[in-house]
């Protein structure tokens, strides 16, 4: 029996109301990442990572216990959860991530910093005070929800006097610089993802790579923010060959992750028709999505070796 899709979103819309995100976190996992990093708080230009690359760990580990769950007699008991849920963080309680995990993923963080330092970028960070963007809630249709996380969030970045913001995923982009203006009246912010910022600084690589990877486009990059040439730009100039796999670019297929909190076997099985398209083209893969990363690497095995495009980038640019 499939998981209940109704309880199921209601867990992460009830999280996102009472919790500020929709698998709540402590504020010191959140932060992490940044530790020793010496990042001022605040200012007018700040990086924004919308929670994203801290949660995957934990979501995986969500969806690894939903694995178990789903066509199971326990499926029954999901409503229960629910209302549970309501009083207990239980959702916090099932997700345990590995700390090798959390590690690759706060990596990538520490990794777009460098790239950014050395294009001579000046920006802050929010620390304990940055919101989980919404991005799934979206995702999931409960805008009503959404809306009032939104004016949280855009009131913390005016509370800083935040005028840009560079951000570290495609959905926190999307989020920030598509949807929250058609729910905010007066929407002021600048929003640029870090890949755009870099090659607007014309930021030139100290190494070549010379090697071949085959690119996973973001559905959400290249089909709602446009940001297709950015990500070819900085690997081209890196020395590294694009392979491109069927259905790239615009027309990139889904790799199945959007999918994995209601139908966790059908998003695996979605992201292992992707993999097979990589392997047709070559051995190596990069994307520059968590969501795509995790869910991709889950099916790809040892088969190919995946990568978050940051960790090239700072190869040949740092």
């Amino acid at each position: 029996m499939p998981l209940p899709t109704g309880d199921t979103i209601g867990i992460l819309a009830d999280n996102l109301a009472l919790r500020q995100s929709v698998l709540p976190i402590s504020a010191k996992s959140a932060t992490r990442w940044a530790a020793g990093l010496e990042l001022p708080r605040g200012g007018k230009t700040v990086l924004y990572t919308g929670m994203t690359y801290q949660l995957i760990p934990y979501i995986a580990a969500m969806n690894k216990a939903q694995e178990g769950i789903e066509d199971s007699f326990l499926v029954n008991f999901i409503g229960l959860g629910r209302r549970i849920n309501k009083l207990i963080n239980v959702s916090g309680l099932m997700a345990r991530p590995s700390k090798s995990m959390q590690q690759v993923y706060n990596q990538i963080l520490v990794n777009i910093v460098r790239l950014l330092k050395q294009a001579g970028v000046q920006f802050g960070y929010l620390y304990e005070d940055e919101l989980y963007s919404g991005a799934l809630i979206y995702d999931l249709g409960m805008d009503h929800v959404l809306k009032e996380h939104a004016q949280k969030v855009y009131a913390t970045f005016k509370k800083y006097g935040v005028k840009k913001i560079i951000t570290v995923d495609p959905h926190t982009t999307n989020m920030l610089r598509s949807v929250y203006p058609t729910m905010i009246n007066g929407y002021d912010l600048t929003v640029q993802s870090y890949m755009e910022v870099l090659v607007e600084r014309n930021l030139e690589p100290r190494n070549k790579l010379d090697t071949d990877v085959v690119m996973h486009d973001s559905c959400v990059y290249a089909r709602y923010e446009n940001v297709l040439n950015e990500q070819r730009t900085l690997m081209a100039r890196a020395g590294v060959t694009i392979k491109e796999p069927a259905n790239s670019g615009k027309f990139t297929m889904c790799c199945g992750g959007p999918a994995e909190s209601l139908f966790p076997k059908k998003a695996r099985a979605q992201a292992q028709k992707r993999v097979e398209q990589f392997k047709e083209v070559a051995s190596n893969a990069v994307t520059m999505c968590p969501i795509c990363y995790v869910n991709l690497q889950k099916a790809a095995g040892g088969a190919v070796q995946l990568e978050d495009i940051s960790g090239y980038l700072v190869r040949a640019y740092c």
